[in-house]
């Protein structure tokens, strides 16, 4: 897939996560935070006011921080494809 079609994709996705009415699990929430944010290059500390938030989205970061944009990207489409459909 071009990384035109990709990033069209992801964009759905996002919006399709966006727009998602039912509670998401803590856990599908971190994964995603992470990708998003690997694929659009946003490295930036975790912004929440909570300190307990920003760490596990800190080390959802960690964990995901060897990942291409291509693949943060993939996986974030195959996790929301998986986990909202």
């Amino acid at each position: 897939m071009s990384m035109k079609k990709l990033r069209i994709e992801f964009e759905e996705t996002v919006t399709l996560v966006n727009n998602f009415t039912e509670p998401i699990p803590a856990d599908i929430l971190l994964k995603l935070y992470a990708y998003y944010k690997i694929a659009n290059a946003n490295f930036d500390n975790p912004g929440s006011k909570t300190p307990l938030i920003n760490a596990f989205k800190a080390n959802a970061l960690f964990q995901a921080k060897n990942m291409s944009k291509k693949e943060a990207m993939r996986s974030y489409i195959k996790l929301a494809n998986k986990e909202l459909k």
